[in-house]
């Protein structure tokens, strides 16, 4: 009857977990926001590569949502769609600033992670 109860236990709790989990579109670009400053501070390769990838997770988690202006729109609608393109356009952007960082150029990668901003400057103006 003990294992039961510990099975059933452990099985709510996993439950209950789960939705806490799932960051929220806001909470990623909470997350890339607060990395970009990190990234362009960066003093090692080892610092920006971090950054960069936690950008690069949370942009990923990002295109799986809908921010909160477009939460009246379909998936496939053109807002939601060009959304998610300007995710793809960040990724890109952070791919190759991984590549400078992976390559041990620091200056570069750092200029490159500065490209970033226009991105982010557009698509805030549509969608945040």
């Amino acid at each position: 009857m003990n294992k039961k109860i510990m099975t059933l236990m452990a099985v709510a709790l996993l439950c209950a977990s789960s939705p806490a989990m799932a960051a929220s579109v806001a909470d990623n670009m909470d997350t890339i926001a607060e990395n970009y400053g990190k990234v362009l501070k960066a003093d090692s390769t080892d610092v920006i590569k971090k950054g960069l990838q936690a950008m690069r997770v949370a942009a990923l988690d990002a295109q799986k949502g809908i921010p909160t202006k477009l939460k009246n729109k379909a998936e496939d609608s053109p807002e939601v769609k060009d959304f998610r393109h300007g995710l793809d356009l960040l990724i890109g952007q952070i791919d190759g600033a991984l590549a400078l960082a992976d390559q041990g150029k620091l200056d570069e990668a750092k200029k490159a992670a500065q490209d970033f901003k226009p991105t982010r400057d557009t698509y805030h103006k549509k969608y945040r």
